[in-house]
């Protein structure tokens, strides 16, 4: 299968930390009736697939209008990737990202969004269909993966969880940021170099 496909569907399941965010999801569904969550995970991952899909659709046509090209996208979303590498790598003190109410049932936030499909995840979309634009059905199936690992990961977070340990999790998620690095700083160059000859 092409090494496009391969590439992509890695740079989203780094983005959308499955593993990472499975305490999140734990302390989301916890106050859920057991015999919903099935429905509730199904319901979430369709919806945040949707709106990447969406994205993934219409994003880099809506930048196009606002006169983005696909240096400055590349160049962008490296950016964003770093970040949330370092964060992955270093995370920080305080609320996570996508704490929500304590209270009844979630419905699209926090889980659909910004847990599954959050500004990351929207800005790589964009970037991915940027740097290979002429592979849209390879990308949809990188999705299409992706989401499947993510709604795995959810429908398993609890005896993952009670399985590996938080340790091992944390350990995970920091392996996976050093490879979100590198992977950024890439896209990063790539976008500087474009810019480069044009200019």
């Amino acid at each position: 299968m092409s090494s496009i496909f391969w590439q992509s569907t890695l740079i989203l399941v780094l983005v959308t930390d499955p593993l990472g965010n499975i305490p999140m999801f734990i302390s989301t569904l916890d106050r859920v009736v057991p015999a919903r969550r099935w429905k509730i995970i199904l319901r979430e991952t369709a919806i945040a697939t949707l709106l990447l899909l969406l994205v993934m659709l219409g994003g880099r046509s809506a930048f196009g209008l606002l006169g983005v090209d696909d240096a400055s996208l590349r160049t962008a979303g490296g950016v964003i990737l770093l970040l949330i590498a370092i964060n992955m790598i270093f995370p920080g003190a305080g609320a996570k990202i996508g704490a929500g109410s304590d209270k009844g049932e979630p419905l699209i936030v926090p889980l659909a969004v910004p847990l599954i499909a959050g500004p990351s995840a929207i800005a790589t979309v964009m970037l991915i269909v940027a740097n290979h634009p002429g592979q849209l059905l390879l990308h949809m199936g990188s999705l299409g993966v992706a989401m499947a690992l993510t709604m795995l990961s959810l429908f398993l977070s609890t005896a993952l969880k009670k399985l590996v340990g938080e340790n091992v999790i944390a350990a995970m998620e920091r392996l996976m940021g050093l490879v979100l690095t590198a992977v950024s700083i890439d896209m990063i160059l790539s976008g500087v170099a474009a810019f480069l000859k044009t200019v």
